[in-house]
């Protein structure tokens, strides 16, 4: 199976300047995080942004908002992106096959949210080094579920690569940059 550009749209959950402190190896998945979003940027793949209980949670995080100021942030109550209306409904609009996840936390809201994705018939592709939890081992055991529900689990430069497809492009030549 293979991921295409014109097939996918992206998704970035919650990571949210209350919680992100707390978020195992956070300064790595910021970085990480960046790279991808601007990747899928030049790729063209439009993205959806969620946050969880603001006012508990406050805002997304100042380092990454930056690279989101044109994309209205999907404030929910729910775990499970597919559980709040608007979500789906904006998900139904854009109409893609492949939804590509990063955020926090894996074994919560990101798991919650795959599941959710996989029973509405969507693929979801997680990009392993671009969650979190506060524990490496709820990470890790959320991955091996997620994998085991039928998602596809990647990193963000084979994705990114994949994505692209074809060297000497203006994209490839902007995702190199990224990469190195």
């Amino acid at each position: 199976m293979r991921i295409t550009a014109e097939g996918s749209t992206a998704l970035i959950i919650d990571i949210q300047k209350n919680l992100f402190p707390l978020i195992h190896e956070n300064k790595l998945l910021l970085k990480n995080v960046n790279i991808l979003i601007a990747g899928l940027k030049a790729l063209k793949i439009p993205l959806m942004v969620t946050r969880q209980y603001p006012k508990g949670l406050g805002d997304t995080v100042d380092g990454l908002r930056d690279g989101l100021m044109d994309i209205a942030c999907i404030d929910k109550i729910t775990f499970g992106c597919c559980d709040e209306p608007s979500f789906m409904e904006n998900l139904k609009r854009i109409d893609k096959r492949f939804v590509i996840i990063c955020g926090i936390e894996a074994h919560i809201c990101v798991l919650q949210t795959v599941t959710g994705l996989i029973e509405a018939g969507y693929q979801p592709v997680v990009v392993e080094d671009c969650i979190s939890s506060r524990r490496a081992y709820d990470k890790a055991s959320a991955v091996e579920r997620m994998r085991q529900e039928g998602a596809v689990i990647t990193t963000y430069e084979s994705l990114l690569y994949e994505l692209c497809r074809y060297a000497g492009t203006n994209e490839f030549k902007e995702i190199l940059k990224l990469i190195r």
